[in-house]
């Protein structure tokens, strides 16, 4: 189950920047426990999915899990050894903008120990670097 987007209005997006602070999704809301980024980057759908993996197994059957960021946002890529013009490339991947205080997954349901072990699991996944976060300390 890949993450990515039914329809879109545009095929190809431009790449945008990614500087600042996230002030939409950088607490808490849903679950008791959150694994936060402290950098910002493009996370690629397959990368998000095998970080979910790695969470629901080392949950197993307990707690309920959020997955709060979604790849919305085309990359595309030009064949190998084409001479340059000749437009955009097709779209190759789907990526999710994430900034700096971003909560990417919430996890509810089971003690902070094995919530703790289960988003490390995930974060080593992930292209940053993140930090365990609680709904009481933020």
């Amino acid at each position: 189950m890949v993450l990515m987007p039914k329809r879109v209005k545009f095929r190809k997006s431009q790449r945008g920047r990614r500087k600042g602070q996230a002030t939409t999704g950088s607490k808490v809301n849903f679950g008791e426990y959150g694994l936060q980024a402290l950098e910002e980057a493009w996370i690629k759908n397959t990368q998000l999915e095998a970080a979910r993996v790695a969470l629901t197994r080392s949950v197993r059957r307990g707690g309920k899990i959020w997955i709060r960021i979604f790849p919305d946002k085309p990359i595309t890529k030009k064949p190998a050894e084409t001479r340059m013009g000749k437009g955009k490339g097709m779209p190759e991947y789907w990526v999710a903008v994430v900034k700096p205080g971003r909560i990417i997954f919430e996890i509810e349901g089971i003690p902070e120990d094995m919530a703790k072990s289960a988003m490390r699991l995930a974060a080593s996944k992930l292209p940053i670097k993140t930090k365990f976060v609680s709904r009481v300390h933020i």
